[in-house]
């Protein structure tokens, strides 16, 4: 089992690239709170560490490449935050078959009812991860995250 910060910093992770990638071209502001809920500074006005992670969370998908932004609002926000063409690229794209039935997503018969163009949108890994988030099973959520840009050391 990983440690719960590092379960938090995978459901951060998905659930900046998720919305993100509904708002993909244009660039939004993404709030902390938004992401990890609401947080009051202390009597020095200092933000929370789980505040604080979920910031670094962002800054960090920055740094490797998968969002750019203008700017940051204090420690509460990125400004005008847009998923990179490689962030975007891999989210949109088919996961792997053995992914998708591994994580429990893929329901073969009914699927194969569904038009082709529907199957391709349920097995992309943003499909994934919302199906994940959406489960609030933490497992599935790392598992999804590190399939998408980590397990291959390349991203």
């Amino acid at each position: 089992m990983a440690d719960i910060h590092v379960e938090e910093f995978y459901k951060d992770v998905a659930i900046a690239l998720v919305q993100l990638y509904g708002a993909f071209p244009r660039r939004v502001n993404l709030f902390v709170e938004d992401i990890a809920g609401p947080d009051e500074p202390d009597e020095f006005g200092l933000h929370s560490k789980r505040h604080m992670a979920c910031f670094g969370a962002l800054l960090w998908l920055e740094e490797e490449g998968l969002l750019r932004y203008v700017d940051t609002i204090r420690q509460e926000a990125l400004d005008q935050a847009v998923l990179t063409h490689t962030a975007f690229v891999r989210l949109s794209a088919p996961a792997p078959t053995a992914l998708t039935r591994t994580l429990g997503q893929s329901h073969e018969r009914a699927e194969e009812k569904l038009p082709p163009s529907v199957q391709e949108d349920l097995s992309t890994h943003i499909h994934l991860i919302r199906t994940a988030l959406k489960s609030g099973h933490s497992g599935r959520i790392s598992q999804i995250v590190q399939a998408t840009f980590f397990a291959d050391g390349k991203h």
